[in-house]
């Protein structure tokens, strides 16, 4: 079994771990029968967030009562923007997972690099719960490349989760070669770049060739699960075949694209902004009847109201002009309506 070790954390996990964002969309009975199978089939690295509804309450009630406690790594992430924020999220993730320590706490979807003696006293707070043990281990989380660049830098931040997949671009490699030259343990995110990537032998195939990155596999189904435990044992390779698969990959999914983060939401309008803006794309890449219903119709109807207030691109990690991509799919999408797209449905 592949293992990785985050940085200078000495955490050493094997190379699939449990993203634990979609465990929130399912029943809290669900959720925790998902995580005891990941952590008997082989993960012992579950990551979650303070934003992430009831995420951390179904992980406490599937290993904090377990025994199995130092067996296993949790990791969480705080939003907070003032020390008063940061020390009640802290105490309520830590009372929700029913421990007395995370292993990893992380500023989440950082949109600047908090540093010691910068007035805001953020990353002062992370030194006093590390001091008091509520933390072993410090990171941060960002969706903009130069703010995940800085951060890995700074020597500050033990780890750093950034978005990485095959669709990544050299400035990406780029980042992840520093990690590694840095001693920064590097989580990766959007293995599967929010949906876009089906493949998941080739996204897998595509992580085994950097031995410093630790993929968080988003999970909620079984058989989601069941699939990212048979690379457990048969971790896929990294061949010509593979290589030339995802260049092909690449060539059609190049240029700006949604990533369904949801970062930009709510609309003012009501647009689902994290699905219409790259529904064209899904329908290529997952050709389904579901995205031509009543329902998506009347989603993507919402576009002839967007206001171009602007909010949703300035909220964007990926700096995307999101109007004009919401326009783009619209159009997209009347063609396909009309019949003048082919789609398999």
């Amino acid at each position: 079994m592949r293992t990785v070790t985050l940085g200078s954390t000495g955490i050493t996990t094997p190379q699939n771990a449990f993203g634990a964002l979609p465990v929130q969309r399912v029943s809290k009975e669900e959720g925790v029968r998902l995580l005891r199978r990941a952590f008997e089939g082989g993960m012992t690295y579950f990551d979650t967030a303070r934003g992430y509804t009831d995420s951390e309450e179904k992980l406490g009630a599937a290993f904090g009562a377990s025994g199995l406690r130092d067996q296993l790594y949790l990791a969480t992430k705080t939003m907070a923007k003032t020390p008063e924020q940061f020390r009640e999220q802290l105490d309520t993730s830590l009372s929700l997972l029913q421990t007395d320590h995370v292993d990893l706490y992380q500023f989440h979807c950082a949109d600047q690099v908090w540093r010691p003696g910068d007035g805001s006293g953020m990353y002062e707070c992370m030194l006093e719960a590390k001091q008091a043990g509520k933390i072993a281990h410090i990171g941060i989380t960002a969706h903009k490349i130069g703010v995940a660049f800085e951060a890995a830098e700074s020597g500050l931040y033990e780890t750093l989760q950034f978005p990485f997949s095959y669709l990544a671009g050299p400035r990406e490699v780029e980042l992840v070669n520093l990690c590694r030259e840095r001693n920064v343990g590097f989580v990766c995110m959007k293995g599967l770049s929010g949906g876009l990537i089906t493949n998941s032998t080739a996204a897998m195939a595509f992580m085994t060739q950097f031995d410093n990155v630790l993929p968080i596999w988003g999970i909620q189904r079984e058989r989601e699960l069941d699939e990212w435990l048979s690379f457990m044992d048969e971790t896929p390779s990294w061949t010509p075949e593979m290589e030339a698969f995802v260049a092909r990959e690449r060539e059609e999914l190049s240029g700006d694209f949604c990533r369904g983060c949801g970062y930009c939401e709510p609309c003012p309008v009501g647009i689902t902004i994290h699905q219409c803006a790259r529904i064209g794309l899904m329908l290529r890449r997952a050709p389904s009847a579901a995205w031509l219903n009543d329902h998506w119709q009347a989603e993507m109807a919402k576009i002839e109201n967007c206001l171009h207030c602007g909010r949703c691109a300035s909220r964007c990690p990926y700096e995307l002009d999101t109007p004009t991509l919401l326009q783009k799919n619209y159009e997209d999408y009347q063609r396909v309506l009309a019949g003048e797209v082919s789609v398999g449905v």
